[in-house]
């Protein structure tokens, strides 16, 4: 699938912004990871999180990789679930990063141009 620079460029710049860690895209390259795996201390004993969030912080930050697509909600025979899985971009991002074994910390404009672009969408 073809993206153009500009929507790859938001993507990573986006996930790289967030508090989450290699650990969490490589575990949804495999399989749905459910929210409450994210949440809390438990986010952070497995390597998903920098340092614990709140449920409602979690979703918000997930649901913000979802609108750049990176991420997609995990959808089972009764809906929509709980579960965050990689869409084909967040593949593409995450074999970028396992090249150099981590996600690199963005820069101050970086970070200020993702808090503009989430506060304008």
């Amino acid at each position: 699938m073809q993206y153009t620079f500009r929507t790859i460029e938001r993507a990573e710049r986006a996930a790289r912004c967030l508090p989450f860690r290699l650990d969490l895209f490589e575990a949804m390259r495999q399989q749905g990871v459910p929210l409450k795996a994210v949440v809390g201390e438990q986010g952070v004993r497995k390597r998903y999180t920098k340092t614990p969030l709140a449920e409602l912080a979690a979703e918000d930050d997930l649901s913000w990789l979802i609108r750049v697509g990176v991420l997609r909600r995990e959808v089972d025979g009764q809906g929509i679930t709980d579960a965050f899985r990689l869409t084909p971009l967040g593949h593409r991002l995450v074999e970028k990063w396992q090249c150099t074994g981590k996600i690199e910390a963005p820069t101050l404009p970086q970070r200020l141009l993702d808090l503009l672009n989430r506060w304008l969408s």
